[in-house]
């Protein structure tokens, strides 16, 4: 049986209405326009384009994006552009890099919220740090129940952090110490009803300083309790991570492919990044990051194993991010597109 509802009653109104969009501005664009097409139709565009090739790999509703991304325009223009210019380009969800705009003044929690759901968004994640030094300092480990009042007031559906376990080092012991915090605030996101998730850079796919036979993220995924805890894979520093971590410390070959990590336990896996990179050798990482469809990690590939495992094809949510892209607003419209017009393979 489906974990999730094909019948989801949000999804269900996010859709309609966004074809209700589509449909009014598409008759607009016709009316002032003509057949000339706009960076705002791009994705409708590049998806119609592909109609009758099969299937869509992507979702119906599960295409999100890390504001991260587009932290120049949230400063500079605010979340009211940003949302609409998304709205746009046929996003369904964000995930947040912070609550806070820069020159469009100041926003509190409920307009944040109600801004995004009027641009048919759903806020579906949050990155918040790990610990610091401060004791007031916004972080899991300093100010556990602030944190969880946020994310609850936004109503996201997940809460996580993009720092790694290192907090006590990188020996299998501080990782278990990491662990059991984790639980910790796993535990308490669970009884507000929100998962806690923790997103992977490619140090997490290293060896332990201690015992160089065990990788760091098998640690993490075997010291978490499941039901508490879960994973955001950015997918472009999973494969950064295969390039640098695929022989131990003395040379003996360890091989691994981070699409069987979430085959293997697809239901820890609710949250993706969506990133694509240039496959270059003679970077340390062994790519050079790119927008979304000018890379060489093959999405197609990655979305559809997840998406055609049973009862997973609506369980998970798919964000788009460039951590510097040239030009964010034509990173967001090119990823959507791109996203947009793959297809299952017949």
């Amino acid at each position: 049986m489906s974990r999730i509802s094909d019948t989801d009653p949000e999804l269900t109104h996010r859709l309609t209405r966004r074809g209700m969009l589509g449909v009014a501005a598409g008759a607009t664009a016709a009316a002032l326009l003509g057949a000339a097409a706009t960076p705002a139709t791009a994705a409708p565009a590049a998806e119609s384009s592909a109609a009758g090739r099969g299937r869509p790999v992507l979702p119906p509703g599960r295409l999100g994006i890390q504001l991260y991304s587009l932290r120049d325009k949230v400063s500079t223009l605010g979340f009211a552009a940003v949302f609409a210019e998304l709205e746009k380009y046929g996003y369904d969800e964000v995930e947040f890099a912070g609550y806070t705009q820069g020159s469009a003044g100041p926003i509190t929690l409920a307009q944040l919220k109600r801004l995004a759901r009027n641009h048919g968004l759903t806020p579906i994640g949050s990155h918040v740090g790990y610990y610091a030094d401060d004791p007031n300092a916004y972080t899991f480990a300093q100010n556990l129940t602030k944190v969880l009042d946020d994310a609850q007031a936004l109503g996201l559906k997940h809460i996580g952090t993009a720092s790694g376990p290192f907090r006590y080092g990188s020996t299998v012991d501080a990782w278990k110490r990491a662990a059991e915090e984790f639980n910790t605030y796993g535990a308490a996101a669970r009884a507000r009803g929100m998962k806690f998730y923790q997103h992977n850079h490619s140090d997490e796919f290293a060896f332990a300083t201690d015992n160089p036979k065990v990788r760091l993220y098998d640690v993490l995924l075997a010291e978490t309790d499941p039901d508490l805890v879960f994973l955001e894979m950015d997918i472009f520093w999973a494969y950064v991570g295969q390039f640098r971590f695929s022989a131990r410390t003395d040379g003996t070959p360890a091989p691994f492919e981070p699409l069987d990590y979430v085959l293997r336990q697809p239901h820890r896996y609710p949250l993706f990044h969506v990133k694509d990179g240039v496959s270059d050798p003679s970077n340390q990482f062994g790519y050079r990051m790119v927008d979304v469809g000018d890379g060489d990690i093959d999405y197609q590939r990655f979305i559809s194993a997840v998406t055609r495992l049973r009862g997973e094809r609506l369980a998970h949510h798919w964000q788009a991010e460039h951590d510097n892209p040239v030009e964010s607003f034509a990173f967001a419209r090119k990823s959507s597109a791109h996203l947009h017009s793959l297809r299952e393979k017949c």
